[in-house]
């Protein structure tokens, strides 16, 4: 059996994690934030550009949202590489590098000269991205003392909203001043500024010891970790609220095109609506505190669910309201699901990294599949294809929590108590 990375050696409770208040902890939130920013914003500020992209590289509706799923396939598979890596290196040199190499790459791609090549550089850039992801949740819950790792999930999900919002408003403004160019080149340098700045204030770990890991015991850990069914299930949540969630941004731009709307290039400005966001996390942590995570994230699904209805609704200012909900209720779930895994594989002995990459992996999933498709029913059907696609992924997400719910009923207080008591193994070691 080979050594995989383990917490670091020294007697029983000696690393307590980082508490809230503390410098060190402010580093760690500010750092990961602002690489969760630059993450998302990299990752997804060509959705508001799909219009344009199509123009200016004369491809299809249905074509252009490629630009995204490639990249956020290619994170699939960087997930099963920079997992283990991390164990082997350390998740501080992971995710540094991991901002900095997709910054590279977001330049190569801001210059690139026709379709095939923007595909290709967006593809290496996903693999590249997927290094951040695969470490964060990991390295919060190995540093950060127990009763502060919800705020401090909670404050790096936030930073991924900013992200999300960056990546909505800045792109069309940029694009409309300087074309593709301009707006991929800022996008990216914002990465390697990122990354920069995690180098200098993300403190080296000091509850995970990197040790030797094979890839195939890494990957072989990550679906054994699908054997854990509140795991599946909050992976299968995860899948279809992101799906809906995607499906439903990369199609709305195509519409505020379209007749009713035709708004043109001041379709752009509905993405305002977005940073309300930012919030969310928050929200959903306070809302979990009271009432458990089982009901807030099922209320977040409902509200999802009114979201897409009221999205639906052909007036502009439903529209707006509609993009704000839906990203409001999205992103409160997605941080209570990807935190919700993490203490899961902890309470059962599980590595925590298997089960984070689990859950990002069909996460990514869901965007790569739904994404494509909601842009292939506009482009065939129009927005009732659209509609028709999120509001039963939405459904299946729902129905996974409440499962998920009834096997591991344990509210995010009674976890966030959890102390570490005993030495547990957080690398991609077996199960």
């Amino acid at each position: 059996m080979t050594t995989v990375g383990l917490p670091a050696p020294g007697p029983v409770g000696a690393h307590t994690g980082h508490m809230a208040g503390s410098a060190s902890y402010r580093r760690i939130v500010v750092a990961l934030m602002a690489g969760g920013l630059a993450n998302f914003s990299l990752m997804y500020f060509v959705q508001p550009l799909l219009p344009a992209l199509a123009a200016h590289y004369r491809v299809s509706a249905a074509e252009s949202s490629h630009a995204l799923s490639v990249t956020t396939l290619t994170i699939i598979a960087g997930l099963l590489v920079t997992g283990p890596l991390a164990d082997r290196v350390g998740r501080v040199p992971v995710m540094r590098w991991s901002l900095l190499a997709s910054g590279v790459l977001g330049i190569a791609s801001a210059l690139a000269p026709d379709w095939t090549t923007l595909l290709v550089t967006r593809g290496l850039l996903g693999f590249a991205l997927a290094g951040l992801p695969a470490a964060a949740l990991a390295y919060l819950r190995e540093e950060v003392a127990a009763g502060s790792h919800a705020r401090a999930n909670a404050a790096y999900i936030a930073g991924t909203a900013a992200g999300g919002a960056a990546a909505r408003l800045l792109p069309g403004p940029l694009e409309a001043l300087g074309g593709w160019p301009l707006a991929a080149g800022v996008v990216a340098l914002v990465t390697v500024v990122a990354g920069a700045l995690m180098s200098v204030l993300l403190p080296s770990s000091a509850g995970f010891a990197p040790g030797p890991v094979e890839l195939r015991e890494a990957v072989l850990g990550t679906l054994a970790a699908l054997g854990d069914r509140v795991v599946a299930l909050l992976c299968v949540a995860g899948f279809a609220a992101m799906g809906a969630f995607v499906g439903t941004y990369n199609a709305v731009g195509f519409r505020l095109q379209a007749p009713p709307f035709q708004l043109g290039a001041r379709a752009s400005l509905v993405y305002l609506a977005y940073p309300v966001g930012i919030a969310a996390p928050l929200v959903a942590r306070a809302l979990a505190a009271r009432a458990g995570r089982g009901r807030a994230v099922g209320g977040g699904l409902l509200l999802l669910a009114g979201s897409l209805a009221l999205l639906s609704v052909p007036d502009v200012a439903a529209v707006v309201a509609g993009l704000a909900l839906v990203g409001f209720a999205f992103l409160g779930v997605h941080s209570l699901l990807s935190g919700w895994v993490v203490d899961r594989a902890l309470r059962r002995g599980r590595g925590t990294a298997q089960a984070s990459s689990a859950y990002l992996g069909t996460y990514y999933l869901g965007s790569t599949i739904a994404g494509a498709l909601a842009t292939l029913l506009w482009q065939a059907v129009g927005w009732a294809g659209v509609a028709l696609l999120a509001g039963p992924l939405t459904l299946v997400a729902l129905l996974a929590t409440v499962a998920a719910a009834r096997t591991d009923p344990t509210t995010s207080t009674v976890v966030d108590r959890v102390r570490f008591t005993t030495v547990q193994p957080v690398g991609r070691g077996t199960p």
